[in-house]
């Protein structure tokens, strides 16, 4: 049973059904967002940019991607000013239909040669409502996890909406390898679009479980001191300008990384490296599961030692196993494929994801934390994950060998290393 400050009971909550719940919805979510992303790798180059050059259209294609990444914050600031105001769940309730809504509009959007110039426009509208949508359930399904969790145990219950990262990457990638066995043709045709419209199926199973949990007592705290925030966006920007700052630079060792193996090595891989993409699917499909179970054990440790230090030693081992990752998918060994994606996302994003939820969570009071949290989250996905793959395919293309990718993972995780290094360690507010 939660007690808040006044003795008043919100209710019996229990942490894990809570972290669950954030989990499916999460994954659900995200599994919308990053089929996106191995569509456009794969597909979208040629069903809507057809009349650009092979390496033109891949960079239309991941510009669309990156389109989310500017509606992303929007999403957060005005998710989060609901968030603050008026709680926790009922936005990401409606995070929730409006990413299911989006995606299966995707599915449904006729190609360049059907209407012309109207498919891409379509595509990208449809890319911003996606990202409107996640700009506000990473905030919201974080803290429902967060506040809901005993102060020694929120890095692991803050784990739980990180592995939903993973997993809804895993219901991508499981989607695409099976529409990956149809001919080119029905693939191109019409195979893209099947699991864009089977999110719809998705939608329903994750409004049942988020409908099925408590307000966070931590907001309900709040609301009942009468201490909502009028502008949430406002008082962070006047008074949480250094959190702020620190919550953005802190997603760089993670989101990087990520963004790389996750989007640009499915169209690097095939095309530069002649690997097929069967393999690069295959591995990215394996590390994820197992990312899934060890994003929660390494909260464990973070718990132990600390976000912020976990956060260090994440993005020091990111920094140094970038260039071993290259090297390995240049052989062409499927199993080195494999031991290179574990060593990425199997290991190095889980020890730096599984601590972020925590530390940026405990950087804001709870009267503005949906606000701020989502905001320097978001923020984070514009400045490092959006411009992640464009910048990979302009130093693959222009500057022989694979050091130079190597270089610009390692500048990433060294500016994470650096914020954390010269910050003050976050306590989470209680």
């Amino acid at each position: 049973m939660t007690v808040i400050d006044d003795g008043s009971r919100v209710g019996t909550v229990r942490p894990a059904k809570v972290a669950f719940a954030s989990f499916v919805g999460t994954a659900i979510e995200w599994y919308d967002f990053f089929i996106f992303g191995t569509a456009a790798a794969l597909v979208f180059g040629v069903a809507f940019f057809p009349t650009l050059s092979p390496l033109s259209g891949t960079l239309a294609a991941f510009a669309t991607f990156g389109v989310a990444f500017v509606s992303r914050p929007a999403g957060a600031i005005v998710f989060g000013h609901f968030g603050d105001r008026i709680g926790r769940k009922k936005m990401l309730v409606f995070s929730l239909v409006l990413m299911g809504s989006a995606t299966v509009m995707i599915g449904l959007i006729p190609t360049y040669d059907q209407i012309g110039l109207a498919a891409p426009i379509l595509l990208v509208i449809a890319r911003l409502l996606q990202g409107f949508a996640v700009g506000g359930e990473w905030g919201g399904a974080v803290l429902m996890a967060v506040e809901h969790a005993p102060p020694r145990r929120r890095a692991f219950y803050g784990s739980f909406p990180q592995a939903g990262v993973p997993a809804g990457l895993v219901l991508a990638t499981f989607a695409f390898l099976i529409v990956e066995r149809l001919s080119d043709e029905d693939l191109m045709a019409w195979g893209w679009r099947v699991p864009f419209l089977a999110s719809s199926a998705l939608l329903l199973v994750g409004m049942y479980v988020r409908l099925k949990v408590t307000e966070s007592p931590e907001f309900e705290r709040v609301r009942r001191s009468e201490k909502i925030v009028q502008r949430p966006i406002v008082s962070v920007l006047r008074f949480q300008r250094r959190p702020l700052a620190v919550g953005v630079f802190t997603q760089a060792a993670s989101l990087v990384p990520f963004y790389l193996v996750t989007v640009f090595v499915l169209s690097y891989g095939p095309k530069e490296l002649g690997l097929s993409r069967e393999t690069i699917l295959l591995s990215l499909l394996a590390a994820c599961v197992l990312d899934i179970v060890t994003v929660p054990y390494a909260s464990i440790v973070a718990d132990r030692v600390g976000p912020r230090k976990m956060l260090i030693y994440g993005s020091v081992y990111m920094a140094a196993i970038g260039y071993p990752f290259f090297w390995l998918l240049q052989t062409g060994n499927g199993w080195a494929v494999l031991l290179a994606m574990i060593l990425i996302v199997t290991i190095g994003h889980a020890v730096t994801y599984s601590a972020v939820a925590a530390y940026v969570a405990g950087l804001f009071p709870a009267d503005v934390r949906y606000t701020g949290a989502s905001v320097a989250y978001q923020m984070g996905g514009v400045v490092f994950s959006a411009p992640a793959p464009f910048i990979a395919v302009t130093l693959a293309s222009s500057i022989p060998g694979y050091w130079a990718l190597a270089a610009y993972l390692a500048t990433a995780c060294a500016a994470t290393v650096l914020v954390l290094t010269f910050s003050k360690t976050a306590k989470v507010s209680h």
